[in-house]
């Protein structure tokens, strides 16, 4: 999948489209979710133009990859989510319901949770 430069996630780190910005340095934004599933939903994006896991762990420089997962544990730690737990997840195509085109994890807590997947028999 190319990367499209017009995605909301690219807008919002261009500052076209505002966010409810929790976090930023110069490997990542950190923004509060438009339609949260917990009561602490929070998107991290790294800063550069990835589309998924495997493209951002294949073209990224390390200095990239290392700063966004530094990233994402420095939001989980602001937001005091060590002693309750969170959930950490990043959707990757069509079958796992990526809805936008720019790799993003999601930071959820706030509630139990529940378990990840339902069984299928």
């Amino acid at each position: 999948m190319a990367y499209d430069k017009n995605n909301v996630f690219a807008k919002i780190l261009r500052g076209e489209i505002p966010c409810k910005k929790v976090y930023e340095d110069e490997h990542a934004l950190a923004f509060h979710d438009i339609n949260p599933q917990a009561p602490v939903h929070v998107l991290v994006i790294p800063k550069g133009e990835y589309v998924s896991m495997m493209d951002f762990t294949a073209h990224a420089p390390a200095e990239l990859v290392v700063g966004f997962l530094r990233a994402v544990g420095t939001v989980a730690r602001q937001l005091e989510l060590e002693k309750t737990g969170y959930r950490v997840l990043a959707n990757a195509g069509a079958n796992a319901h990526q809805e936008v085109p720019h790799l993003h994890i999601h930071i959820f807590g706030g509630r139990p949770l529940g378990p990840m997947l339902v069984r299928q028999h």
